[in-house]
């Protein structure tokens, strides 16, 4: 899988070597191989030293999706190949794929460097070892079954507050995807000119392609943090936030032609309020989505499921946030993107408080009614009908979908008749 991986960057190398040849991280055909392992590298969100310029850590994340991918599928194979049946197996499948291939980011790292570019040895043997782990599990995991009978394996109450994160975090990249293509598309005319400006050529034009695709995610990420308030940076002494932007010179890349220049936002009202108003609606959908999965008897208990949803979608956006950027060399640039911890804190605030309100409000829509008994209507004498018996109705902490926070015995009782064995009775 990893050879995969390798072969496709060579080639894609080897194209950029053939159109810009002085681009090159040496001479022939191994500087062609070096320059394919770094990008490998990059890949796995490695960063590179790059003498003369410094640290560079702002690496493009759609490039991770290639190397995940093979991953996936090489915990697949695992799981087909050892003839794994249990889903408490998955880890060690995910261990055996991971170990060897953090050995081999690490050998790559080593061949790579030159004089030019050296690339990080323990970052790359510590992001190869968690890209490894995470990817190869889930395709271990997706390899034993489908994932409706997956999440069957899961408890209730854990299931449900993975499926509240999941819609948290699927409505807050749903925004920012949207933001950052609606910014792209009203600075249409910028993209086009620094695309010209760089007069790449096909070929290049078609890697400059390739890179702003890379990009993407970072795009996204970036206005993410964007609508939940603390914005990015993009060089020292920078900020890009609703509230107005303050940047200085940007590197002649066309997808930077979409960030927001000016003291102030200078978009209408309602959009302003729509893009501020996302994280809020992330945080409905999440305490929405976790009590529809499992409601709960305790209504204090539902708004407290409500927050650990909303929370850790906000921990892991600001995860995100803090992966989406980095330096840009030794200078100015030093400090490019959002501050992970800002945007994670903002994060837990807006779409964990939002998410607990609607998961308590939800939560006791859902168990305010209760049916009881019904007598009969009074006949002409005055006399009522016998009142009709009903099947006792179970406790709502004892309905099919309902968790009892308060139940330690796993919904398992034993209950006594004590009138059974009197027979005048």
């Amino acid at each position: 899988m990893a050879a995969g991986g390798l072969a496709v960057l060579t080639t894609l190398t080897a194209i950029g070597w053939i159109t810009a040849p002085h681009m090159g991280l040496g001479s022939g055909l191994p500087g062609v191989l070096r320059a394919a392992g770094v990008l490998w590298l990059v890949g796995h969100h490695v960063g590179i030293t790059v003498r003369g310029v410094g640290p560079v850590g702002m690496l493009p994340l759609g490039l991770v999706l290639l190397p995940g991918a093979l991953l996936v599928r090489a915990g697949r194979w695992v799981v087909q190949a050892a003839q794994v049946t249990r889903l408490k197996h998955v880890g060690y499948a995910a261990l055996a794929v991971a170990f060897p291939y953090a050995l081999l980011t690490g050998a790559v790292a080593l061949a790579s460097r030159t004089p030019v570019a050296s690339p990080s040895l323990p970052q790359a043997v510590v992001a190869g070892f968690m890209l490894a782990l995470c990817a190869s599990g889930l395709g271990a995991a997706r390899g034993l079954a489908p994932w409706r009978e997956l999440a069957g394996f899961v408890g209730a109450r854990p299931r449900s507050v993975i499926m509240g994160v999941i819609a948290a975090l699927a409505t807050l990249t749903a925004a920012g995807a949207v933001l950052a293509g609606g910014s792209l598309a009203v600075h249409l005319a910028a993209y086009r000119a620094a695309t010209d400006a760089l007069s790449p050529g096909p070929g290049g034009a078609v890697l400059l392609l390739l890179a702003g695709l890379g990009y993407m995610p970072n795009a996204i990420i970036w206005a993410v943090a964007y609508a939940l308030g603390p914005g990015f940076a993009f060089g020292s002494g920078t900020a890009v936030a609703p509230t107005g932007s303050a940047l200085g010179a940007v590197p002649a890349f066309p997808m930077l032609a979409a960030l927001p220049a000016g003291p102030r936002s200078g978009v209408p009202v309602w959009i302003a309020f729509a893009v501020l108003a996302a994280p809020y609606l992330a945080g409905v959908l999440a305490g929405l989505v976790t009590v529809r999965a499992a409601p709960t008897p305790m209504l204090e208990a539902a708004p407290l499921w409500g927050f650990v949803a909303g929370g850790a979608a906000g921990i892991m956006t600001g995860a995100a946030a803090a992966a989406s950027g980095g330096p840009l060399g030794a200078g100015r640039l030093v400090s490019v993107g959002p501050s992970g911890v800002q945007v994670g804190l903002v994060a837990v605030l807006e779409v964990g408080v939002s998410a607990a309100v609607t998961a308590g409000l939800a939560n006791w829509l859902l168990l305010r009614r209760h049916p009881g008994r019904d007598a009969g209507p009074a006949d002409e004498d005055g006399y009522t009908e016998p009142l009709r018996v009903e099947a006792p109705v179970p406790p709502a902490a004892q309905r099919p979908g309902v968790v009892d926070e308060t139940d330690d015995a796993g919904g398992h009782r034993i209950y006594l008749d004590p009138w059974a064995g009197d027979e005048d009775l």
